[in-house]
């Protein structure tokens, strides 16, 4: 009787583990759904993805440079005459700029995101027509470029990569905080084309770059632009009455050609050669893929070479 009863207990301990067995074999085997990727862009507009985005097309060069930094992969390029070193991003099409995208280039490319900047807004119901998000980046501030780059990072699932970037910019503005001049230079920022000129403030990207290194821009104090916030007229009067030391061309273009043409426009007003920044020939065209528009991670570049600049024109 005792053995019928140890059987009979031993059958009902095995039942019940091949039944625990039975009812937790569907739950191992059941397929993870992915979480969404939800991010806000420098428009306010939320965008969320089923999945982490694959393909990316970028309008400007800085965008561009964050991604592929982070390790994205760039299946459409800013159209520009700077030229492309990477490989890698000589193989991506060319989609127009920022002024002048090219949408048909653009839908071929088929990319998961495009990265426009602010005033492109107009044009997102015509992508997201063809399947394609848009993302607005704003990059007129040393702090605007590290947001993007922790942004893409989350967008691309690329978190420690870009903790990495901010913590280099990090690290190289509280390395210039540390090292402010004595004397500062004042510096007058001059963005254009022969022809066509703005004065950069200090709400403009190169402005806030100058300031980062301890630099004065003679220009905090002119009326800000309509047509071109962050900037303003060129007004000969005031930069006379300001004298800066040194003078900053900033362009896409071909330097040599606007320094040309800028000093041609400098002889037609004799005012200009009262400037110190003119009698000591400090007249200094930056670098386009440094200062011509957001330098994405290349800013830090961007930060050592104004401050070096600044430190020839004050002799320190």
């Amino acid at each position: 009787m005792k053995k019928v009863v140890k059987l009979i207990g031993v059958s009902f301990l095995c039942l019940g583990i091949m039944t625990a067995c039975q009812t937790k074999a569907p739950e191992a085997s059941a397929p993870k759904s992915s979480a969404q990727i939800t991010v806000t862009d420098a428009a306010n507009r939320t965008l969320t993805f089923k999945q982490q985005p694959k393909k990316v097309a970028a309008l400007s060069s800085g965008d561009m440079d964050i991604i592929h930094a982070l390790g994205g992969e760039i299946v459409g390029r800013p159209t520009t005459q700077a030229p492309v070193s990477n490989p890698e991003l000589q193989k991506a099409t060319e989609i127009g700029n920022p002024h002048s995208p090219n949408f048909e280039k653009i839908a071929a490319v088929k990319p998961d995101v495009l990265i426009a900047n602010s005033g492109f807004e107009r044009h997102i119901p015509t992508l997201e027509k063809q399947g394609i998000q848009v993302y607005i980046a704003k990059g007129s501030s040393v702090d605007g470029i590290q947001k993007s780059i922790e942004n893409y990072g989350s967008l691309l699932g690329k978190q420690d990569e870009a903790k990495k970037w901010t913590k280099q910019i990090a690290d190289k503005l509280q390395s210039l905080q540390k090292e402010q001049p004595t004397k500062k230079a004042k510096a007058l920022l001059v963005y254009g084309a022969p022809g066509s000129y703005m004065i950069a403030l200090p709400s403009s990207l190169s402005g806030d770059l100058l300031s980062k290194v301890g630099g004065e821009n003679i220009a905090a104090e002119f009326p800000i632009s309509k047509e071109m916030p962050g900037y303003a007229q060129l007004s000969t009067e005031r930069i006379v009455q300001s004298n800066p030391d040194v003078v900053y061309l900033i362009t896409h273009g071909d330097p040599a050609a606007v320094q040309k043409a800028f000093e041609a426009e400098m002889k037609k007003n004799s005012a200009w050669n009262n400037l110190s920044a003119v009698k000591n020939g400090k007249i200094v065209v930056l670098p386009s893929h440094l200062f011509g528009s957001n330098p994405g991670t290349k800013v830090i570049e961007s930060l050592d070479f104004l401050k070096d600049s600044l430190a020839k024109a004050t002799g320190s």
